[in-house]
């Protein structure tokens, strides 16, 4: 059955001095349906973290556009993306005195259906009418805790070491990548890609509420606004995408007997 995917991005600088996320949306030159979405939060001060960041839509887009997108080699895409990305943010760091690093979160819809990676903090979210399906895992200190039974998320978005990442782009390590994917897409599918800018002011059921209710701009909108009131002065840089699935009955054709004939002039 045939989908329209509606979609939204939205940012903001926070009460940082510089803009370091960057966010991208593409369609695809020839495949017909498909898109990529990509957030990326990122780091090492002075114009090194937006570099970073910068690099990591750069080499998502390139591998999305050259590729046919066969079924088979989506994962290859995403991984091929992020390992593309530090290997060129690694470059920079031997060739200059700068620092930096990244995260990275990508999703392609194709053939009907959605897969992901990510790298870091920044995360992907899936929900179904509202209710969550699959979210990502951050690859850092206190989410490890977490997974351990040693904290809960809300301790963990309270806990004074949860911005020390284990992997992201641009370390000596190759970065960790996570995957996940959702086949088939379903009416009332939503995705939520954000930096650790938005997503550690609202619960699990609080987005998937806003993502349920509200149209992708309007959600985007709400979240931005709220991300920003809650960090009362100390908010980090804020970005997020937003897509829905919305499927659309086919118009079957009208038989000629039922067709009305066309009314003869008199």
């Amino acid at each position: 059955m045939p989908f329209i995917l509606e979609t939204c991005s939205a940012q903001h600088i926070g009460d940082r001095d510089e803009q370091q996320d960057r966010i991208g949306l593409f369609a695809h030159p020839t495949r017909k349906g498909a898109l990529l979405a990509v957030v990326a939060d990122g780091m090492g001060g002075h114009t090194g973290g937006a570099l970073a960041a910068e690099q990591v839509v750069h080499s998502a887009r390139t591998n999305f556009v050259s590729s046919a997108l066969e079924a088979g080699e989506i994962r290859d895409i995403l991984a091929g993306s992020i390992n593309d990305a530090h290997a060129a943010i690694r470059l920079v760091h031997l060739t200059s005195e700068q620092e930096p690093h990244s995260t990275a979160c990508l999703l392609i819809i194709h053939h009907g259906k959605a897969d992901w990676a990510h790298c870091g903090d920044s995360r992907v979210y899936h929900f179904r009418s509202g209710k969550l399906i699959a979210k990502t895992w951050d690859h850092s200190h206190v989410m490890n805790l977490v997974k351990e039974g040693y904290l809960t998320e809300a301790q963990a978005r309270e806990h004074p070491q949860k911005n020390l990442l284990i992997s992201c782009l641009g370390d000596e390590a190759p970065p960790q990548i996570e995957f996940g994917s959702a086949d088939p897409l379903a009416e009332g599918d939503s995705f939520l890609l954000c930096s650790d800018g938005l997503w550690a002011y609202f619960s699990d059921q609080e987005l998937g509420q806003l993502l349920s209710e509200l149209s992708p701009r309007e959600a985007a909108e709400r979240l931005i606004q709220g991300a920003r009131e809650r960090a009362a002065g100390r908010g980090d840089n804020v970005s997020c995408i937003v897509l829905r699935v919305k499927y659309v009955a086919e118009q079957r054709p009208v038989p000629p007997w039922r067709r009305t004939p066309p009314k003869q002039a008199e």
